[in-house]
């Protein structure tokens, strides 16, 4: 019998990484393996997470707002960011988004579009995980067309006073500082709400089957006062929000490959010692064409991420770029999720195994940063130059 092949060493994609993208990846995954993955059934099982404690391991690891430079952040690579999600996801899809939220969408929106006091305020604190954001954009009635939302921001004097509800809003209730984004007379403004503000509240969804290891929340605003120096002021109608959504897609390229690896691994191992019919699955004609079939899918997702990832750092990469890895790369995952389930057969549905709760943490992260409609719709308006939108 041959000795079979590493799923890692399929493509030998370690031979379009620098050394330093492998020790990276490489004291992630080991970082996974100690501190995460021996509990994350159990916070997953309770829908209890330590988001404080994981948010200061993730800060004394230099990954929270990583690709970000100055103000404590470490200014890597976008690739490097990359494979961070995509370690993080290996081990769950709410892990990687406490970092993606923190980093890309709460930090990236502060050190974008925020003034320089603002900047120095909060970003050092979140680099270290010494200080939780959220990011409050998506409404109860408004979620793909953030454009339609009804929170609003109002003058009075030199304060601002806004009013209305977000809703799915990751590390909402943990939060010490919420980016809100509101309607005002001049257009959509950000605002930093900080927690402890009279009139802001958060409350915790329950009853969820998909990321349960990570804090959802619905966040209040019932004329919650602030002052002027509260505003974003680089932020300017629509583009400040929607460019925080393209950082945090971008990292969902990578991490949907993470949970699809981790699947597709699982899987490997179990066949290889699962006897059915008195020999291994994994000897099984059907068997093996679903692994082909998978690691060939896994392999492009892969490639794809790193190939964005490239791009990304050269200045280069587009909307409609990132928009066609994150549909490509969540799609393909859940996939492979749900196919490795049938090779697990009934342990497959049980967290003994990582398979279905991949799976089911997958539904959320084909939804969440933008649905595979909306992709597809912003792919298609790049290649017919036509909106299909309206």
């Amino acid at each position: 019998m041959n000795s079979a092949t590493p799923l890692d060493d399929m493509l030998e994609l370690d031979s379009l990484l620098s050394p330093e993208d492998i020790e990276l990846r490489q004291t992630v995954r080991r970082f996974g393996e100690q501190r995460l993955r021996p509990f994350i059934a159990e916070w997953f099982e309770t829908g209890q997470v330590p988001v404080r404690e994981l948010a200061a391991d993730f800060g004394k690891l230099g990954l929270l707002g990583m690709h970000l430079k100055g103000y404590g952040c470490g200014g890597s690579t976008a690739t490097a960011y990359g494979l961070v999600c995509q370690e993080l996801e290996a081990v769950d899809s709410g892990l990687r988004s406490l970092v993606s939220v923190q980093g890309s969408l709460a930090m990236f929106a502060i050190h974008r579009w925020g003034s320089e006091e603002q900047r120095n305020q909060w970003l050092p604190a979140m680099a270290a995980g010494e200080a939780i954001g959220c990011f409050g954009l998506t409404e109860p009635d408004f979620g793909s067309n953030p454009g339609g939302m009804r929170t609003t921001a109002k003058r009075d004097g030199s304060d601002w006073v806004l009013r209305g509800s977000k809703m799915w809003i990751t590390n909402g209730s943990v939060a010490d500082v919420a980016v809100v984004w509101a309607r005002t007379d001049e257009g959509v403004a950000g605002f930093l709400v900080p927690a402890g503000t009279p009139g802001f509240s958060a409350t915790d969804m329950t009853h969820k089957l998909s990321l349960r290891a990570s804090v959802t929340s619905e966040l209040h605003l019932d004329d919650v006062r602030l002052p002027a120096d509260a505003k974003l002021p680089e932020a300017r109608g629509l583009s400040g929000p929607l460019s925080c959504l393209s950082e945090a897609r971008f990292g969902i390229v990578f991490g949907s490959v993470g949970a699809a690896r981790d699947c597709l691994q699982t899987a490997l191992d179990y066949v290889g010692t699962r006897e059915v019919f008195d020999k291994p699955l994994a000897g099984y004609q059907l068997t093996q064409a679903k692994i082909a079939d998978m690691a060939v899918e896994l392999g492009k997702a892969q490639l794809l991420a790193l190939h964005l990832g490239r791009l990304k750092d050269e200045g280069k990469i587009k909307p409609e770029q990132v928009s066609l890895g994150k549909l490509n790369n969540v799609r393909e995952a859940i996939q492979i999720a749900r196919q490795c389930r049938t090779l697990l057969g009934a342990n497959g549905i049980t967290l003994e195994y990582p398979v279905i709760r991949h799976a089911n943490n997958l539904e959320s992260v084909l939804t969440y940063e933008g649905t595979s409609e909306v992709h597809q719709l912003v792919i298609g308006e790049a290649l017919t130059g036509v909106s299909a939108f309206r």
